[in-house]
């Protein structure tokens, strides 16, 4: 009975109890909102405000509360330099700019002139407060992660500028400081820039030239998890070090390790459940925590100070969206969506406040209404992005409900080697259709002849393997065992029965091309469906891939299939943040840059004449190490097929035999007409 009672005396110590009551908060907070149409994140605040030494003083914001804190902004802040798709990014970078120019300028300018002549304080207090308002913390980015918005361009705008701001005014902020201090002189700023740049170059050089050698080499998913979070907090550490803050480290991490990290993997996944269901939230807790309602007792002025402190940062962060949406011919949506966006303030916000507090540049009014401050935009952040994200989803929903491809995606592939199981679900799981409603189908077929409880045994965990990969990267999943009387009509049943679009088979390239290799499997399989069939042999993990070099031959863009391929290379170049690059004519090249444009697709193309494939050794010379050689051939027969490309495979398995490749067969006609 003793123990029990010492495990409720407030403020909690017992960690046990602590760690329980946070998980009860988290669980419960959100589910509760959600019936009244309130985000989730708004209730992990205010459950903050109320358990916090400042409330009931259930928790007290001790060092555990401000380990698990600080872990959950620098999530933040990788979680979105991962989200981000790395093209878009750098193709909107200027726009990013304008607006962190924006988001900077507006704020500072505007409460440098409502601290200076309407609160009346000193001018380094005024330029300091206004500082304060250009910086806001990411607070609602889950909120959009949540709703598949993180590739978005407004939210890749608001993160980039987010960086931008953040980045200025915590130098600002170090300057402050470092006057009011040792002073300085050129030697600072000379000491400064050098190792800011050194920290960006090791961490946007080294860390993806360190991270791609280990991915490769090791396979442990869960040391792949341990990995990525190690160079994080380095990255995050070495920024301290630099003189920045952590949350630009995290960031940069983010953005040094995007291109070997696909959206689709399962180490994504893992890395944002763990950080959506436990450190973020025990971050937005925190900022709660710190929250103190008790000021607004304190006195008329402290109220005052806080309402024009508080009008200020939501007037000002609207006016940068606003101007932002008019520069860059933005929608009212996309607008709405930055302002959510970049409307909260938090840790930086606070650190700012705290420092001129320290120096005794600022009174305890301003520091409790920026507490006040800290609390009303947070809240108006989650409903404004909550909002306006649901708004762009619907958007989404009505146009693509009208653009909806006249078949629909339905991925098989086929398994018999354990050993190739990891790769060949890899390449589904990265080129399926984004929000695709039908699962992937790992299939295994067992010969008439060999069809005993030991193939059905071994099937099953084939099946069991490939399943594991598709669940663990939260993708639906569907396994088939089919028996025939052998293996190619094995797999062209399983096509017509799972109605398949796309057939994946793997390719060992130990002996001659399709008779030893495949016997008469690949033969049969192509000569008999006119399905897209995708020939794979990858000999390192896809999401470590540099490069997709494409053979394509003459009048490819001809062919029923052509768009299919096209999209589908697309697909994987943006999930692994690949380089394109087609060797193939003017014209084919034109027709594949009209198909892109025409549907919206944004990659980084490059073009490279069309090379005379019958001088087989000129492909050593093309392919590098890392790269995936890709080669479209049509059928036999076809419009587009060519003999050339029928010997590369033969040349690959024997020459350059650690090559990544892959063999396409294009849709010869749509997909509904196969017999």
């Amino acid at each position: 009975m003793h123990v029990i009672l010492n495990s409720f005396q407030l403020p909690l110590e017992q960690p046990v109890a602590v760690f329980a009551l946070l998980l009860l908060v988290i669980l419960a907070a959100p589910l509760v909102l959600h019936r009244f149409r309130i985000p989730g994140i708004v209730g992990l605040i205010l459950a903050g405000v109320a358990l916090g030494p400042h409330g009931f003083g259930v928790l007290e914001k001790n060092a555990a509360i401000n380990l698990f804190g600080t872990v959950g902004l620098l999530y933040i802040m990788f979680l979105a330099g991962l989200d981000l798709e790395l093209n878009d990014f750098l193709r909107n970078r200027h726009r990013s700019g304008w607006f962190g120019l924006l988001t900077f300028t507006v704020p500072f300018v505007l409460g440098y002139l409502v601290c200076r002549y309407l609160l009346g304080y000193e001018q380094v207090a005024s330029l300091l407060t206004a500082s304060m308002f250009s910086t806001h913390t990411l607070i609602s980015y889950p909120i959009v992660s949540r709703l598949g918005l993180s590739k978005n361009e407004a939210v890749t705008i608001a993160v980039g500028g987010t960086i931008f701001t953040d980045t200025l005014v915590l130098i600002l902020l170090a300057v402050f400081t470092r006057m009011e201090g040792a002073g300085i002189d050129m030697m600072y700023w000379v000491r400064f820039s050098l190792s800011l740049l050194a920290f960006s170059v090791i961490v946007l050089w080294g860390f993806p030239f360190v991270a791609r050698y280990f991915f490769k080499w090791i396979n442990d998913q869960t040391s792949h998890y341990i990995f990525t979070l190690a160079m994080v907090f380095l990255a995050a550490l070495m920024s301290e070090w630099a003189g920045v803050e952590p949350i630009i480290g995290a960031f940069l991490a983010g953005l040094a390790l995007n291109r070997l990290i696909p959206h689709a993997s399962v180490l994504m996944n893992r890395i944002e459940f763990v950080g959506n269901a436990l450190f973020i939230p025990i971050f937005l807790i925190s900022v709660g925590m710190i929250i103190d309602l008790k000021v607004l007792t304190k006195g008329p002025e402290a109220l005052i100070v806080a309402g024009v402190l508080s009008a200020t940062a939501l007037v000002s962060k609207w006016l940068a969206a606003w101007v932002t949406q008019r520069m860059l011919k933005l929608s009212p949506i996309d607008r709405n969506l930055i302002f959510g966006l970049s409307s909260s303030h938090a840790a930086a916000t606070l650190a700012v406040i705290l420092v001129g507090f320290r120096l005794g540049i600022l009174d305890e009014n301003v520091l409790n209404g920026t507490i006040v401050l800290i609390l009303i935009t947070c809240l108006v952040s989650s409903f404004a992005t909550e909002s306006a994200a649901r708004k762009m989803v619907l958007s989404h929903k009505q146009q693509q409900a009208a653009q909806q491809p006249a078949v629909e995606q339905r991925v098989m592939v086929s398994l018999s080697n354990p050993k190739t199981i990891q790769q060949l679900m890899d390449l589904a799981l990265v080129i399926q259709q984004e929000k695709c409603r039908w699962p992937i189908y790992p299939i295994s077929v067992i010969m008439q002849e060999d069809e005993n409880t030991a193939s059905l045994a071994n099937s099953k965990k084939l099946l069991e393997q490939a399943i594991h990969v598709a669940t663990a990267a939260n993708r639906q999943v569907e396994g088939h065992t089919f028996v025939d009387i052998n293996i190619s009509n094995g797999l062209l049943y399983a096509a017509r029965e799972l109605d398949a679009t796309e057939i994946i088979i793997g390719w060992h390239g130990e002996k001659k091309t399709t008779d030893l290799i495949f016997g008469d499997i690949l033969d049969t399989l192509i000569g008999k469906t006119q399905l897209m069939v995708l020939v794979n042999r990858l000999v390192q993990p896809v999401n470590t891939i540099k490069r997709i070099v494409v053979a394509v031959p003459e009048n490819a863009e001809y062919e029923t299939g052509f768009g299919r391929w096209v999209e589908l290379s697309a697909r994987l170049a943006r999930q692994t943040s690949s380089k394109l690059i087609f060797y193939c004519d003017t014209a084919t090249f034109e027709a594949i840059q009209s198909h892109l444009r025409k549907h919206k697709i944004f990659v980084n193309l490059e073009h490279q004449e069309f090379v005379e494939w019958q001088d087989l050794p000129v492909i050593s010379q093309i392919v590098r190490d890392n790269d995936l050689f890709m080669v479209i051939n049509g059928r036999k027969g076809s419009i587009s097929h060519s003999r050339e490309l029928d010997r590369i495979p033969d040349y690959i398995a024997k020459h350059i035999n650690q090559t990544n490749f892959i063999l396409i067969y294009p849709e010869q006609y749509p997909a509904e007409d196969v017999e």
